[in-house]
């Protein structure tokens, strides 16, 4: 499956859930609801749509939130998805928290891969940022998923100015003593908070210039999943990646959609259009019927971004 502009289109992330078990500041703001249970797709929905996916080409999938984690029977349905023909790739976008319970049971059900959130490696500045005391359970969460094989695991650090960019060594040094990968992501301007948002956002490009005056970096190219990042290998230490998600524009090569938590497919992370999979699922719409409305839909995939203020939360669209 392909847009006007010959992307190919064959990734599919889906958020299994709204609801988390933080409250990260750069995610959500107080006051905040999440949907109620009825609103969510079902797993047999979500299938569906996978089972549709497939036979348009998609063959790559992500499960993401919210915290996927906290979604009963998880690894059942990941059991499920994997049974499917044709599944490329299906990995897990998670904070962690939940890891160490839940690594094992998603591993014997299939999943490949696991990128997972953290932003810092002290205590006191994770209970700061994610408004919950949790950085062990993270730790812990990393070591059990390492040791059952979901090696290399990648690890996602957005960088704030104020707040993490004096662990950047830390988090090298990471590399070095777990066979993580740490990639470096710009913040984006999902806070509503704009000025916020102005006083901690660092460019990869000011990043990289700050590493290359201590580190030797070398560019590796080829290697793991086709995305927008960018990975280095530092001499004597492991690899790190770069994501420029708002200095850097990667939409000539997007090849993915977003299934929302509430049952809508978006082609743009920053676009509002999108399709009422959810309403079509529940009116029991035939196959062929949502077939080419996904077709129209990615017909009507943007060629470029436009980078504002997204209109819907990130932890319902999961990123």
């Amino acid at each position: 499956m392909k847009d006007q502009f010959s992307r190919k289109i064959n990734y599919l992330r889906i958020s299994v859930t709204d609801r988390c078990n933080l409250s990260c500041q750069y995610c959500k703001l107080y006051p905040f609801s999440f949907r109620d249970s009825s609103s969510i797709l079902s797993y047999e929905e979500i299938l569906r749509v996978v089972k549709i996916s497939l036979t348009l080409g998609i063959n790559k999938f992500r499960l993401t939130g919210g915290e996927p984690l906290i979604r009963k029977d998880l690894a059942k349905f990941v059991r499920k998805v994997n049974s499917l023909k044709g599944i490329e790739d299906l990995s897990l976008t998670t904070n962690g928290i939940l890891l160490k319970k839940y690594a094992k049971s998603l591993k014997e059900a299939g999943l490949k891969r696991i990128n997972l959130s953290l932003d810092t490696l002290k205590e006191d500045k994770f209970k700061l940022l994610c408004r919950k005391d949790a950085l062990k359970d993270v730790l812990s969460g990393i070591k059990e998923a390492l040791k059952i094989g979901f090696v290399p695991l990648k690890i996602n650090l957005v960088v704030l100015r104020d707040f993490n960019l004096d662990e950047i060594d830390d988090f090298i040094n990471f590399t070095k003593d777990f066979r993580v990968i740490v990639r470096f992501i710009e913040l984006m301007p999902f806070n509503e908070e704009l000025n916020w948002f102005k006083r901690q956002f660092v460019s990869v490009k000011e990043l990289k210039e700050k590493l290359r005056r201590k580190y030797i970096l070398t560019e590796v190219k080829d290697i793991y999943t086709a995305g927008p990042a960018k990975y280095y290998k530092i001499k004597d230490f492991g690899i790190i990646g770069f994501i420029a998600g708002v200095n850097e524009c990667f939409c000539q090569d997007c090849n993915r959609l977003r299934l929302t938590s509430y049952g809508s497919l978006r082609p743009c992370l920053w676009n509002k259009n999108e399709l009422n999979l959810k309403e079509m699922l529940r009116a029991y719409a035939g196959d062929q019927e949502i077939i080419q409305k996904i077709k129209d839909l990615v017909i009507c995939k943007p060629k470029e971004r436009k980078l504002t203020q997204s209109q819907v939360s990130m932890w319902e669209v999961g990123g």
